[in-house]
């Protein structure tokens, strides 16, 4: 059969460790022999980023703001030990957070729903999608330790130099100090993306956040997403027959647990970070979970939620097997040509995204899976077959629907 064709490249970030392994097969596997693939590389390995001091990643997010749509496999965030291990000249900053900052845009994660991996919470039927503020807090926050006994201060300087402080706190002994911001810009792009991701789905939608505690930081959050709620969106709303409302972080992690699923639920950075690895989680596995990155100008960029799977790397250096999951990594390349068919106008690309994701879930629901879905499968007399095993299975049952 002739390859499908494709009219504008993708942005295609490549990765690091056990997830860049996979992203070979898979295109190798599941992509190229079907798809004549246009895509413009770069590579995201922590090797290239330390040698072109990171402005691998700022041309990376650039190109994906001339293209629209991007694809990223799993990268490493360093810390100390990678330091070291890579010999780094710097602890380089997550590409992730490079890449959001730059398109100011918020990420919604999703779960993978398959038969035969039950949520650990019972009354969960539909997927939870998290969606996540892309800017701030203490991703961008300003650390100090403190040596002994003084004060510490918020100090801001006006443009004719007027200052005002507030005291955070005075030290009797010493201590840590962390200082976060935020800027009203990027929430207000942050309201806006999860209100028309919302209506996109035909989803309700939930915000969260601790105002009454943070009375000025959080509630500046709440006040901006109701305001442009109100001004821009009620409307819609209600003639999408869908619901937005506001309540504490806390109220929501309890209405959550209880709830069946089936809305997206808005946190600030750091809570969404969280609260997705647990949603990912309790629906049965973090290799499970979609992210997708959708900037206010259209732009989407699309990577799996989870790490670069370091462990299984490590085996796999050794020559010993591994039994990988890639699942949402089929998912972030499935869903960034899905975006890019629909983009182009190119129904045999969007046919084949769709083909890709039920041969997929079809391999899995036969019985077919890598180990960490057998640990927790209701299915009885499961395979469970190692990395390139279980791509070459999607391979087949995607070759019998073509």
């Amino acid at each position: 059969m002739a390859k499908i064709q494709m009219t504008t490249p993708l942005v295609e970030m490549d990765g690091d460790e056990m997830t860049r392994i996979l992203w070979k097969m898979i295109k190798d596997d599941l992509l190229l022999p079907f798809v004549d693939l246009k895509t413009e590389y770069y590579d995201l390995g922590l090797e290239y980023r330390d040698e072109t001091d990171d402005q691998v990643t700022i041309d990376s997010a650039l190109a994906t703001k001339k293209y629209g749509v991007a694809v990223k496999c799993a990268t490493i965030t360093p810390n100390a030990a990678r330091m070291t291990e890579y010999n780094l000249k710097q602890m380089w900053k997550s590409p992730n957070g490079t890449i959001r900052a730059l398109l100011d845009g918020t990420v919604f994660r999703a779960p993978i729903i398959v038969k035969g991996i039950e949520p650990n919470v019972k009354t969960w039927e539909k997927p939870i999608t998290i969606a996540r503020h892309a800017y701030g807090d203490v991703y961008k926050a300003t650390e100090m330790k403190i040596p002994g006994a003084g004060k510490c201060e918020l100090v801001y300087t006006d443009e004719n130099g007027n200052e005002t402080r507030e005291l955070i706190h005075e030290f009797a002994g010493p201590g840590i100090v962390q200082g976060q911001h935020n800027i009203e810009a990027s929430i207000e792009s942050f309201a806006r993306s999860c209100f028309n991701y919302a209506l996109d789905t035909k989803q309700d939608i939930w915000f969260a956040t601790k105002d009454t505690i943070s009375k000025k930081y959080d509630h500046t959050f709440k006040d901006i997403f109701q305001e442009i709620f109100d001004a821009e969106y009620k409307e819609k709303f209600v003639a999408a027959g869908i619901e937005y409302f506001y309540t504490l972080i806390d109220d929501a992690v309890a209405r959550v647990i209880k709830s069946k699923g089936g809305y997206i639920w808005a946190c600030k950075n750091y809570d969404s970070d969280v609260m997705s690895d647990m949603v990912a989680t309790a629906f049965g596995s973090l290799a499970m979970m979609t992210s997708v990155l959708v900037a206010p100008d259209g732009t989407y960029e699309y990577e799996a939620a989870h790490g670069t799977v370091q462990r299984h790397y490590y085996k796999h250096l050794k020559g010993e097997e591994t039994s990988t999951n890639s699942v949402a990594t089929i998912f972030a390349w499935s869903g960034a040509l899905r975006k890019r068919g629909e983009l182009d106008n190119l129904p045999e690309l969007v046919a084949f995204a769709d083909k890709l994701e039920k041969a997929t879930i079809d391999t899995i629901e036969s019985g077919t899976m890598t180990k960490d879905l057998a640990l927790i499968t209701t299915l009885e007399n499961v395979n469970a077959v190692n990395s390139e095993g279980f791509i070459k299975a999607i391979a087949a049952n995607l070759a019998a629907m073509m």
